[in-house]
């Protein structure tokens, strides 16, 4: 395993590259440093006027996805406010979105993750680890709904969505090859080729990164690749887009101990050596718009998706192996409208599922969890829904926004194994319990609306009503325990009130936003491990983000949200000792974010170069809901320094942790113990990018 650099051997690294290795630049003004951008997607799928828009949304773009060049998505989403990307070993992550740090089986659920709209994994069948099948690392940018979406999106899209968008084709060629390389055996190599000639653009985006891992015995490897093809016609636009993603990793499990994450001899162990996962998942789709007329385009964007999955559940004693996937044929067809005063978007969505689970043991560890099929499971999935999202584009300072969105799910489950325990007839409280086959359905209403007032060119006033659910997840419904037959559960469902303020003034760029949320019919496991609804939550928080021009070549940028999430019930919640009700949701800290400050040194340099300070900062959270144990939060400080060489070679250097802090990316309690995902030491990054052909 390679060694720890020394301070010394890190000053003189840092001194070389500063005077031999220049890098990637930097925006040097108010309007380019900008996180928040004017123009936004996601909300409707088609670009649209973000300033006035009566919605809280966050974008980070194409030159910060540069910068930054994150190793994990945590990295780059820090820039978003109200985001934490809690990062688990390797590649895995839990999502934090207005939101604790969301834990379970369908935990998952409350977030809407998707690539140009369309969610990385079919609803019903999602994974708290999904982001890794995003290629954020070349992505042109990704934009971020906070709190219940707009009704282009349905269940799942409760607290949030995360949307990567791919990048579009070049207007002229752009041909790029960068290799990179850093600490304990990370190589990461990015290949871009991007063109457009006549009527046709091609965006081939491609990257395989190896990992050798800081801990014993862990690492990964993952490739993914982004193929994106446009056509501009007389009538008809297309866009295709094939998406893929694989990751094989071994992972790290938690070290166990108070505080583990500061002891020398603890925090590069790892307890799970034998423990893995393995991922492979690919989308492709074609957007079609065909132009009616000048006011009215026609939309429709018919998808594949398919996901395949194995690993090691190494956070249970038993260790058992779950293997899922699913395979999904969906469309989505809208009708854009503009007229007089009004633009809307109405359209119908239907998509099916084919998904399976399969769990297995393979040696017994007690007559309650036995060696063998755990569960054995296929379930047929429908999703239909009829949608409609209005907006005023009135000449006057007032806009106001609304939709509706209604939507089906139907689940057809197969179970493929023995009906009742999985246990023989010695075990005294099997933890196995496959119900018979069943069908369920659920049917939901979404709603929101808004109203903005400009209180001049570029600062704007709204407020915001919206609602939101989700279906319960098939591994809510069907992976059951304890001699639960039967899983009763209801659609959670989720109301939000924010006022929002924004706008440009002078050197300065900036978004405030208050909320309130109350969440009803929460899906829990309680303390006999059954799978229940009923619990309620409230979620009170603002989010502030800032850009500001300190100079020509100076600019800070600041992200933060304070916020409280509390158990609104006293929820006989799984690992709960007492009485709950207002007591601080595990893993959500009150505050959180970061700032950083940007240097534009071209002219000192002679050369296109720029450099980032950047602090982060997360603060202390309860590891239970009785809200006994703790993690104390940290601080940690990140430098990038970038230029280029010459007109075709450019460099970079990234230091992170530059303190060297000792810090748990996730930090939790259970089986009695506290257990760490600990955060990786200083380590220094170095990129080298070649430009092949120019424009």
């Amino acid at each position: 395993m390679p060694q720890r650099p020394t301070a010394l051997n890190l000053l003189r690294t840092v001194a070389c590259l500063l005077t031999c290795l220049p890098l990637v630049s930097f925006a040097s003004s108010a309007d380019e440093a900008r996180i928040t951008e004017d123009v936004l997607v996601t909300a409707s799928q088609v670009e649209e006027d973000g300033l006035r828009l009566p919605l809280s949304w966050a974008g980070v773009d194409d030159t910060a996805l540069r910068t930054v060049a994150a190793v994990h998505i945590n990295e780059i989403m820090q820039q978003v406010p109200g985001a934490w990307i809690s990062r688990g070993n390797g590649q895995e992550s839990l999502i934090s979105l207005r939101s604790p740090v969301l834990t379970g089986p369908g935990s998952c659920g409350a977030f809407f993750t998707a690539a140009d709209g369309i969610s990385l994994r079919a609803p019903g069948f999602c994974n708290v680890n999904q982001l890794f099948d995003a290629n954020y690392e070349q992505a042109g940018s990704i934009e971020t709904i906070k709190g219940p979406a707009t009704a282009l999106y349905g269940s799942n899209a409760m607290h949030g969505v995360i949307n990567v968008l791919s990048a579009a084709p070049a207007a002229s060629l752009d041909h790029t090859l960068a290799v990179e390389a850093g600490p304990f055996d990370y190589y990461r190599a990015k290949y871009r080729y991007s063109n457009t000639r006549g009527r046709h653009g091609v965006s081939i985006n491609l990257n395989g990164v190896t990992n050798g891992g800081y801990q014993d015995d862990s690492g990964y490897d993952q490739q993914k690749a982004t193929l994106r093809h446009d056509y501009a016609g007389e009538r008809w636009t297309l866009r295709t887009v094939f998406d893929a993603a694989n990751l094989n990793q071994e992972t790290a499990g938690f070290i166990q101990g108070f505080e583990a994450y500061k002891d020398s001899a603890l925090k590069d162990s790892n307890p799970n050596p034998e423990a893995y996962r393995d991922a492979w998942s690919w989308r492709l789709y074609t957007q079609a718009t065909l132009a009616l007329n000048e006011n009215t385009e026609l939309v429709i964007t018919p998808y594949l998706r398919d996901n395949d999955m194995e690993f090691l559940q190494h956070f249970l004693p038993w260790q058992p192996v779950e293997e899922n996937a699913h395979t999904s044929l969906g469309t989505r067809v809208a009708l854009h409208t503009r007229a007089n005063a009004l633009t809307w978007v109405s359209g119908v969505e239907a998509e099916y599922t084919d998904g399976s689970l399969l769990e297995t043991q393979a040696e017994p560890f007690s007559p309650n969890q036995p060696a063998g099929i755990h569960y054995d499971y296929q379930v047929d999935a429908t999703v239909a829904a009829a949608f409609l999202q209005v907006r005023t584009q009135w000449d006057s300072p007032w806009e106001l926004s609304g939709g509706a969105r209604l939507e089906s799910t139907r689940y057809d489950y197969n179970n493929r194994s023995a009906d009742g325990p999985a246990c023989g007839p010695q075990a005294s409280n099997c933890r196995f319990f496959r119900p018979a086959d069943r069908d369920d359905d659920f049917t939901n209403w979404s709603l929101n609306g808004g109203v903005a007032y400009s209180l001049g060119a570029e600062q704007v006033v709204y407020l915001r009503l919206a609602s939101g659910f989700r279906a319960p997840q098939t591994t809510e419904l069907y992976r059951l325990q304890a001699g639960q037959a039967t899983a009763d559960l209801d659609s959670e469902e989720i109301a939000n009130v924010e006022l929002g303020l924004r706008g440009n003034w002078q050197k300065a760029s900036y978004v405030l936003s208050i909320y309130y949320m109350e969440k009803d019919n929460v899906i829990f496991q309680d303390a006999d491990r059954q799978n229940v609804s009923g619990a309620k939550t409230e979620h009170l928080g603002s989010e502030f983000s800032l850009d500001y021009a300190l100079a020509d070549n100076w600019t800070l940028g600041l992200d933060a949200n304070v916020a409280r999430h509390t158990y609104a019930s006293n929820t006989n919640l799984l690992g709960s000792g007492g009485n709950i009700k207002g007591n601080d949701i595990d893993t959500s800290p009150r505050v959180f974010g970061s700032a950083r400050l940007n240097w534009d040194f071209s002219a000192l340099a002679g050369r296109q170069s720029s450099a980032q300070l950047e602090w982060v900062y997360l603060d202390e959270y309860y590891l239970e809901p009785d809200n006994e144990h703790q993690y104390d939060g940290h601080s940690l400080l990140n430098l990038r320094i970038s230029s280029a060489l010459t007109p075709r070679w450019s460099s970079a250097l990234r230091i992170t942790n530059l303190l060297d802090t000792d810090y748990a990316e996730r930090a939790d309690f259970g089986f009695g113990n506290y257990r760490y995902f600990v955060g990786q030491p200083l380590g220094v990054y170095v990129e080298v990018g070649y430009r092949l052909g120019d424009g």
